[in-house]
């Protein structure tokens, strides 16, 4: 059976795939296997042993750093921060599905915040605090910097599903009498729904691991990625790697949870 020939570019993006998945996974691979080192290992290859004792380790009061604290302090924020931006960003696309003065101005606006240095917005977001009187914090100016990161993508989503959507399933719920309400619970709700689990995905994961913003307004408390950017400093075994390893678990789960709940709606709304 002949078979076509595939061309040269085939190989050659063959070629960059694979080197792009070896400096994706590649480092991640090897902060997963040192994590499982023995009690006397170190921080580099050969390992010394095998064993769970560095994630044993984690529970334990730490010399230095404050995992639980700062674990519990990233999902908090990161759960506030998904819920706010998923509410402002259904509530922007359904808003800019008309035409009103000042839209394009006001989505440039909205959207500016990408192209801005993040280090500099997070300074400016703590002077500003400062010179307000207030003191930053995590919960306050941290959670504003983190919107300024999440709520530009959401933003973005909604307006493409938006752009996408038929106003005629609508139409159609109004001519058989549905309200308003009823209209969006009943016909536009349930078809967004995916998305909206995806705005909320990409909210969480980004505050989640986010560092350059939370840096100038954590305030005292620190959030996981600024605990454990600290402690690359002073912590001399694999704990940090056992805590690296758990937490791109968690966030693997997080996402394969937001995939199968999206798996879910839609074979239902297949079956109905």
């Amino acid at each position: 059976m002949h078979t076509e020939k595939r061309p040269r570019e085939f190989y050659i993006l063959a070629a960059f795939f694979t080197v792009f998945v070896l400096f994706l996974y590649g480092p991640m691979s090897a902060i997963f296997i040192l994590s499982f080192q023995g009690p006397n290992g170190g921080l580099t290859f050969p390992m010394n042993g095998t064993s769970l004792h560095w994630f044993g380790n984690l529970f334990e009061t730490q010399a230095v750093g404050d995992f639980g604290g700062a674990f519990q302090r990233s999902f908090t924020l990161s759960f506030m921060v998904m819920i706010v931006t998923v509410v402002v960003s259904l509530l922007a696309g359904l808003a800019f599905r008309r035409k009103f003065y000042g839209a394009t101005a006001l989505f440039y606006l909205a959207v500016a915040s990408l192209v801005v240095p993040s280090i500099i917005i997070s300074l400016g977001i703590g002077v500003l605090f400062q010179q307000l009187g207030f003191a930053p914090a995590w919960y306050t100016s941290g959670f504003g910097a983190h919107l300024t990161w999440t709520l530009p993508f959401g933003v973005l989503i909604m307006f493409a599903i938006f752009n996408r959507f038929s106003p005629s399933y609508e139409e159609a719920a109004r001519d058989l009498g549905a309200t308003s309400w009823q209209t969006f619970r009943f016909v536009v709700l349930p078809m967004i729904l995916p998305s909206l689990i995806g705005v909320g995905l990409f909210g969480f994961t980004l505050s989640y691991d986010e560092f350059a913003r939370t840096l100038m307004t954590a305030g005292t408390y620190n959030t996981l990625p600024l605990e454990i950017y600290g402690m690359t400093t002073n912590v001399t075994t694999p704990v940090l790697y056992a805590l690296g390893t758990l937490t791109t678990l968690f966030s693997f789960i997080i996402i394969g949870s937001a995939v199968g709940i999206i798996v879910f709606i839609n074979r239902r709304r297949g079956n109905a």
